[in-house]
């Protein structure tokens, strides 16, 4: 029985990353459709509560720090997790020429390469650039799908 030791290399799937971030660009659009507004420092974050039943499981606050005519920038968390759960906190680049949403930053970690050699110090994955905007496009789904305002409407 022969063994190849050589893995094939990873490769961009380019067309799945464009995707993603198209995607991700319209699930923003929906949940703030004035992000394109200069940001009001007084301004709260738009909030969207995921419960079960009376019980709160968490909330998706998407805050528009940063806005100009062709990009704005987001930061995406979670509050109210669960406690034995890593809180997610994603840094969004939000570009409306492109109509594009890219996650540019997570937890503490900045600008991720489009390919990681494998293992690396880091420990990122070969594709933790495509695996973080997947997320973000099943996050903001879900918050879509099942979310509701964390207030009621008065």
């Amino acid at each position: 029985m022969v063994v190849n030791l050589l893995r094939e290399r990873y490769r961009v799937d380019l067309v799945e990353l464009q995707a993603a971030c198209e995607l991700n660009y319209a699930r923003l659009m929906q949940l703030l459709p004035a992000m394109r507004e200069q940001p009001d420092p007084h301004r709260q974050p738009r909030r969207v509560a995921l419960s079960q039943g009376e019980h709160l499981l968490g909330v998706l606050a998407l805050d528009v720090v940063e806005s100009c005519p062709y990009t704005s920038t987001i930061k995406v968390r979670q509050e109210h997790s669960l406690p034995w759960l890593p809180v997610p906190q994603l840094e969004v680049r939000v570009y409306h020429d492109a109509r594009m949403a890219e996650v540019v930053g997570a937890q503490s970690a900045r600008r991720f390469r489009g390919i990681y050699p494998y293992p690396n110090a880091a420990m990122h994955q070969p594709d933790e650039k495509t695996q973080l905007n997947l997320f973000l496009g099943e996050w903001l789904s879900h918050c879509l799908a099942c979310g509701h305002e964390l207030e009621p409407v008065r």
